[in-house]
């Protein structure tokens, strides 16, 4: 048995962050004119991508694979975003939403799993990030995009801040439930600050060119 998170809370936590990975996956889909199955299978994609590389890495079956409820889950998103993305505006706002929703979900989610199985803080605190980040990377890759979290805005680092502050309370000894929340609620915010704010991690500045 293992201790730590409850483990209703964390089935639950993952499968919204399922489920609105999924919808931020789909919606990018619609945007790129994907027909039904590019758009269930790009929901697929990013929902179950950061978990299954975090269960490698800790060296345990996906858990995606043993819980027909996952896959339900990013089911679900995909057809809700095939049917309903037409009557959606701004649809590349409702990508940035959901996509933050997802990452501070599963930051905070990967971390405490990791814990779990008995990985130190720091490895904890980057698995949550990988769990976090996998599946928005591959979308980016699959739709012929650089990754946004190699080009713009906040993204890693909402959720190594999000993953850290469940983190910390788990190593103070706290199991309570506020803690994960906070640190969701913490990723969200930091994430959605940076694209309202379009604050971006330091750039290399431009080289100027030699004259001939």
């Amino acid at each position: 048995m293992i201790s730590g998170l409850d483990p209703t809370l964390l089935l639950w936590l993952n499968l919204v962050g399922v489920f609105v990975f999924g919808l931020s996956g789909g919606l990018a889909a619609v945007q790129a004119r994907l027909d039904v199955f590019g758009v269930i299978v790009l929901s697929a994609v990013v929902a179950f991508t950061g978990g299954i590389v975090r269960d490698l890495l800790i060296g345990v079956p996906p858990e995606t694979f043993r819980d027909w409820r996952y896959l339900a889950a990013a089911g679900a998103a995909g057809v809700v975003c095939f049917f309903a993305a037409p009557s959606i505006d701004r649809r590349q706002r409702g990508v940035q939403l959901f996509d933050a929703i997802g990452l501070g979900l599963f930051c905070v989610s990967g971390a405490s799993k990791a814990l779990d199985f008995g990985l130190g803080p720091v490895q904890a605190v980057l698995l949550g990030a990988i769990t976090g980040i996998g599946g928005g990377m591959l979308r980016d890759v699959l739709l012929r995009e650089v990754p946004t979290v190699l080009r713009q805005d906040l993204y890693a680092i909402p959720a190594l801040v999000g993953g850290a502050v469940a983190v910390i309370a788990r190593e103070a000894g706290s199991y309570s439930v506020w803690f994960p929340l906070l640190g969701a609620a913490v990723c969200f915010a930091v994430r959605m600050a940076g694209v309202h704010y379009k604050i971006e991690a330091p750039r290399e500045p431009p080289r100027r060119r030699s004259s001939d």
